[in-house]
């Protein structure tokens, strides 16, 4: 842990308007990369996921998950002053990310247009359920729905005819918060150039849909819709999970050269004669038969075993872990992709670390999640507000720091 900023945004300025998922993600990648980035939480109540499992003044591990190298600032939206302070925020900074329903930052007075005409130079993310545009862009949007619409749970699943299954992970909020940073970045290149911000538009729908690119591939190619097929893949075999002799096998012979390879190594070399299996194109026509054999063969071994000789071989292939699992094994550790950072309210919380390494301008975790308004009173003099302007909007409650910070202010 570390108190020092030198990463590579190290100076910009993200006002972080947001709850729940994508756009604390977005916050995050940012954050981690060394953005100066302010979660703005609406009082009373604050982002919901304070309150996803056990917590102690909110300060949970869901929330911590999302929001490490963050400050909070909390206000009170239905109140003029509130709003008016957010304003002023807003049109200091660099970045403002939000991910309300649309029509809500303009009810606040810091609508995309609004903001533009003060801050020129700002550059606005709206990260949605389906978008500001389109028929769907008054819709709200969770991972869920939009993982149905997207494809995505048609996609998936043991077979056909099977009810739907959504991915276990939430990844069309993740993957656009991601997305969206991606794009903040995008435009904040462009300003170097051009010295104005712009409007950077992302939602889950389409996080949703980049996740269909085979699928959406072989439709438009052959008008063919893919169905589910568990964990195989839809253009090229073996590339799934096998049951071994104790636990699962994932292997991924996915081309001519690993296949042959994968025959040797599992000592069956008459796979490859075989005319069933002698190329990509007939081993997808007789998948079924394919999976038949090598669940036969590899059932009389156990996954480590197999692994060891698939790996000698230079076959790729892999155990299928749970999470405990993947904290736990060495590659993951020394990676670095399990975190401590402290818990607002004492003790730790782990969190899953930034998944890009640079070989300049490390990210660093720097400080926990916040408890909601903790930085109010910093945040607003950083901004330029007077003492006895800090004091009276919270004495107002158009702003809100924590009870523990109000009573060391006294």
């Amino acid at each position: 842990m570390t108190t020092k900023n030198t990463g590579l945004l190290h100076g910009l300025k993200v006002i972080e308007m947001s709850h729940i998922m994508a756009a604390p993600t977005c916050g995050q990648m940012l954050a981690d990369m060394g953005a100066d980035v302010i979660k703005v939480e609406r009082a009373p109540g604050g982002d919901d996921t304070r309150r996803f499992g056990e917590g102690e003044q909110g300060d949970s591990a869901a929330f911590a998950m999302m929001n490490r190298n963050k400050r909070g600032l909390a206000v009170n939206t239905k109140s003029e002053e509130g709003r008016a302070a957010l304003h002023r925020i807003i049109a200091q900074a660099d970045v403002f990310i939000e991910n309300y329903r649309k029509g809500a930052m303009e009810h606040f007075g810091i609508g995309w247009e609004e903001m533009h005409a003060v801050n020129p130079r700002l550059i606005y993310c709206s990260v949605s359920g389906f978008g500001r545009t389109g028929p769907y862009a008054e819709r709200g949007g969770f991972d869920l729905i939009t993982q149905g619409m997207s494809g995505i749970m048609s996609i998936t699943g043991e077979a056909p005819g099977r009810p739907p299954i959504k991915v276990g992970a939430p990844i069309t909020d993740i993957t656009a918060g991601i997305l969206s940073a991606t794009g903040i970045l995008g435009a904040v290149v462009s300003r170097y150039e051009t010295g104005e911000g712009q409007y950077v538009d992302s939602s889950l729908y389409e996080a949703g849909i980049m996740h269909t690119f085979w699928q959406t591939a072989i439709y438009h190619a052959s008008g063919e819709i893919s169905q589910p097929m568990g964990s195989a893949h839809p253009l090229s075999a073996p590339y799934q999970a096998f049951p071994t002799k104790d636990t699962s096998l994932v292997v991924g012979a996915a081309n001519q050269s690993t296949w042959l390879k994968f025959v040797e190594a599992i000592d069956s070399p008459e796979l490859a004669e075989d005319p069933r299996f002698e190329t990509s194109n007939t081993r997808m026509t007789n998948l079924d038969e394919l999976v038949s054999t090598l669940t036969e063969i590899l059932s009389h071994r156990t996954t480590s075993e197999w692994l060891e000789k698939l790996e000698a071989n230079g076959v790729p292939a892999g155990p299928v872990y749970d999470v405990k699992e993947m904290s736990e094994d060495p590659h993951t550790i020394a990676r670095g992709m399990i975190a401590k950072v402290p818990a607002a309210t004492g003790g730790e919380h782990s969190v899953i670390a930034h998944p890009v390494k640079y070989s300049a301008d490390p990210t660093s975790i720097r400080r926990g999640a916040p408890l909601m308004g903790e930085h109010s009173r910093e945040v607003l003099a950083e901004f330029g507000f007077a003492a006895d302007e800090i004091n009276g909007l919270i004495g107002s409650g158009a702003i809100v720091e924590p009870e523990t910070t109000a009573k060391a202010a006294e």
